[in-house]
């Protein structure tokens, strides 16, 4: 392990941090709201302790190995949750708690989307700035834009690359340079982020609302300027904007990459994961919909935009809401609920476990069934032609079963502190998930659960925006042997 490696880069990281404090002031000028001196001194003790970090070390020069890739990753997460809560804890507007400021940062920059700030309408326009911006950040991973700047500072970055970027498929890179990968990455993010806010602005979205929620939907956040989320424009064009850009940031960023270089979208269609990502999103938006007008909740046109955008929302992670599905009739919320599980595509915005995951984990059962008839046959799993390593395999499963046995224990950790079991269950399927949203006493926020609750809670997020394995292998002896 590189220790003092580590200690420069995080601290490097950090300083580079503290510039995200910039835009707010800015915005708090602008609007003249008053939330600027906080911003202003978390920028300066961002930069001050990044500085205090670095300085002692900086002449330290090094490749990163994948362990210490890990252990920044994990670090500078868990380091930015806490410090990005900086402003959140000194602004009086809203007057917040230690636990409430570090849960809403870590919150937006795992890009879960739950939130223990109620009155966001009220709220200065910095403040709502700030939380959209968190999101933004976090949806395509800091590390990522880091390390298209380190190797500049004669730091590799691809170790980075590796415990950051999630899936199967990690060590698949667009570009031979580890730099340019990152930069395609983040080209493709902010031209698709310009898109959707001009879409929004054109749709009837006020610019800076428009500016906000660009931010979230392409990182699929769910963060919102207003209490009643997307539900407060009562807008169908606005709705099937964010529809269309949520299902694209779904998407392994990847395909996006190869349709600007290739000019092509035929890719999309000869993609298994995706197909089967529409698939999903498909079959439920038809049984959201068939239950909705059997129970005549809504008229059928808003029963049509009700289904469409609240299946869309949850099952890519969003988190948006334009009405109260936890209450909707018979299996909706849990259904639409468990679809969060399964989450976006490998390489992708979104949360959950990816669909990648699942279609591996559903074609390894179909064969075991067919090796039930066929004991002494080969029947190898297959993914757009190509046949998956066992190990592949094995790592899926591996994962799923520390990915449950991870909720299961969080699960009745969260009910020890006092929480009924639908919103135990819930709260931490919607924080491990990334989704944000949940059931029980945690259907509109966060603000009313215990503080051990909501620490428990940031860790969840912490496990799910790593992937799980990122952060445990840390608590790991062999992790820390030479």
């Amino acid at each position: 392990m590189h220790y003092q490696l580590t200690l420069r880069v995080l601290g490097i990281l950090l300083m580079l941090f503290s510039l995200a404090q910039l835009p707010p002031i800015a915005v708090s000028f602008y609007y003249a709201d008053g939330a600027h001196t906080a911003f202003i001194s978390a920028f300066f003790i961002l930069l001050l302790c990044g500085f205090l970090i670095w300085v002692p070390f900086y002449r330290v020069r090094g490749e990163l190995r994948i362990r210490d890739g890990f252990l920044i990753t994990v670090l500078f997460w868990s380091v930015l949750g806490v410090f990005g809560a900086i402003p959140l804890y000194l602004s009086t507007e809203p007057d917040m708690s230690l636990v409430d400021s570090v849960f809403e940062s870590i919150s937006g920059l795992s890009t879960t989307g739950a939130t223990v700030i109620t009155g966001l309408d009220d709220l200065p326009r910095s403040i709502l700035y700030y939380r959209q911006q968190l999101q933004w950040l976090g949806g395509m991973g800091i590390i990522v834009l880091a390390v298209a700047i380190l190797p500049m500072l004669g730091i590799g970055g691809m170790q980075l690359y590796r415990a950051e970027i999630p899936g199967p498929v990690k060590d698949t890179k667009l570009t031979p340079r580890i730099t340019e990968t990152a930069k395609a990455l983040w080209i493709i993010y902010a031209l698709l982020t310009i898109l959707c806010g001009l879409a929004l602005w054109y749709a009837g979205m006020a610019p800076f609302d428009a500016i906000g929620h660009a931010f979230s939907t392409v990182a699929l956040g769910g963060f919102s300027t207003h209490d009643a989320s997307i539900g407060y424009y009562d807008n169908p064009v606005i709705e099937l904007v964010m529809i269309l850009f949520m299902v694209v940031s779904g998407m392994n960023f990847a395909l996006h990459f190869f349709a600007w270089r290739a000019r092509t979208v035929k890719h999309y269609f000869q993609d298994s994961e995706v197909k089967f990502f529409i698939g999903v999103l498909a079959v439920t938006f038809i049984i959201t919909l068939s239950v909705l007008l059997i129970h005549q909740v809504y008229e059928p046109p808003e029963s049509l935009r009700q289904a469409a955008f609240m299946t869309v929302a949850i099952a890519t992670t969003a988190g948006y809401s334009t009405g109260d599905f936890a209450h909707w009739p018979v299996m909706l919320p849990f259904m639409l609920f468990v679809t969060a599980f399964i989450g976006g595509c490998v390489g992708s915005t979104g949360g959950g476990m990816k669909v990648i995951r699942i279609l591996l984990i559903l074609k390894q059962g179909h064969r075991e069934l067919k090796r039930l008839v066929h004991p002494n046959a080969i029947f190898p799993v297959k993914v757009g032609g190509r046949t998956i390593p066992d190990r592949v395999l094995q790592a899926v499963w591996g994962f799923f079963s520390v990915y449950l046995l991870v909720f299961v224990i969080l699960m009745i950790a969260l009910m020890g502190t006092g929480l009924d079991q639908v919103t135990a269950w819930s709260a931490i399927g919607a924080t491990i998930t990334n989704l944000g949203p949940g059931l029980g006493d945690v259907a509109a926020n966060y603000s009313s659960i215990n503080s051990t609750a909501k620490w428990l809670l940031c860790f969840a997020m912490l496990l799910g925006r790593l992937e799980v394995f990122t952060l445990l292998v840390l608590f790991t002896p062999v992790f820390w042997r030479r």
